[in-house]
């Protein structure tokens, strides 16, 4: 996290200088300008992190503790980030230039703005439910907050560039005037009209027809902006569901533990877990016993205890990577190893013989 903000704080400073070099008209870019495109980079930052912590494609298993199932198919991904590139163009164009670009260039910009928020708008929809269910304990996510920012940071540039050419388009009409009455009266008609933006809306299809053919050249689908939230699972318009997870089942810090001197943490065997051998002594034998004991009488408590502990004890005990570690974790665990192996003395009638099954 220290990283993403370190990087966060460059790019910001990037932003800044480069915005405060532009010039507009003669005029430098207000503060205002430069704090909101500020925010709208820092927007494209957390974006970028909520897809590294979201990356997997629907069909993938996937171990919810390490990663996330993606808002948008992998394979079609790419028509998304073409139309993102060409509205972030577009945009700059008009910001800058307004209604003294070329009236074609004008056109399509009106054009490529009108789709980009349109798919902003779908991407709000999509990330506004998060169907974690299916990920068992794991559910509860925050990943609306990272993708949040940018489709609303993008609708809002859209609309205010749509309304600054309304604005000029109008000013234009009012202040043009003819000799001729008959010509006054037209033009005094068109400047209720704003046709620059008539224009867009009736060229809106046949441009995202060229610009799909386009797209189809480079692989992607005819249907790749449905294709793009649609082969996804867990999300609004998901249609895919995904493999059963990856059951994270270990006793990551007891796991850990054994890995240290055995003269202390006294390795038994070589046992199993998910068809990998692992360590195993009696501190984790008693811990595995214990949730099994756990699992037959309350399996919702087990739940509970298990999608916490999977959260934090298994990020810990990556942590942990020396026999130093692994000794100190071994006595730390100690006390509870002793909780455990008095509750299956209390609970179960024959506790010896589960604790001695235990990764066999």
């Amino acid at each position: 996290m220290a990283g993403i903000l370190v990087l966060a704080i460059i790019i910001l400073a990037v932003v800044i200088f480069f915005f405060s070099t532009i010039e507009i008209k003669g005029k430098r870019i207000s503060v205002g300008s430069i704090t909101f495109l500020s925010g709208y980079f820092l927007s494209l930052v957390v974006f970028a992190f909520g897809l590294m912590t979201h990356a997997e494609d629907y069909n993938i298993a996937i171990d919810p503790i390490d990663s996330c199932y993606i808002p948008f198919g992998g394979k079609h991904i790419f028509s998304m980030l073409f139309y993102f590139i060409i509205f972030n163009i577009s945009a700059f164009l008009i910001w800058k230039k307004g209604r003294n670009l070329p009236p074609l260039t004008l056109v399509l910009s009106l054009i490529i703005l009108i789709i980009g928020a349109m798919i902003s708008f779908a991407v709000l929809i999509q990330i506004g439910s998060h169907n974690t269910e299916s990920l068992g304990s794991y559910k509860g996510d925050n990943a609306n907050f990272f993708f949040l920012w940018t489709p609303l940071f993008s609708l809002f540039i859209a609309i205010y560039l749509w309304i600054k050419i309304l604005n000029e388009e109008k000013n234009i009409s009012q202040n043009r005037t003819y000799k001729n009455k008959f010509l006054n009266n037209c033009n005094r008609f068109l400047s209720q009209k704003y046709d620059v933006t008539i224009w867009a809306w009736i060229f809106l299809l046949p441009v995202f027809i060229v610009l799909t053919l386009i797209l189809m050249l480079f692989g992607q689908d005819y249907n790749s902006l449905i294709k793009v939230f649609t082969d996804t699972t867990t999300w609004t318009f998901s249609q895919q569901t995904h493999p059963p997870i990856l059951d994270h089942t270990g006793h990551y810090l007891c796991t850990v533990a054994a890995k240290g001197n055995p003269n202390l943490v006294k390795p038994l065997y070589i046992g199993k877990r998910h068809s990998r051998p692992i360590i195993v002594n009696r501190q984790l034998q008693i811990a595995n016993a214990f949730e099994e004991m756990l699992q037959d009488f309350s399996p919702k408590t087990l739940r509970f205890i298990r999608g916490n502990y999977d959260k934090y004890g298994y990020n810990l005990s990556q942590k942990i990577n020396s026999e130093l570690g692994s000794n100190l974790t071994y006595i730390l665990m100690k006390p509870l190893e002793l909780i455990f192996l008095i509750s299956l003395y209390l609970l179960e009638t024959k506790p010896e013989q589960k604790i001695s099954k235990q990764y066999r």
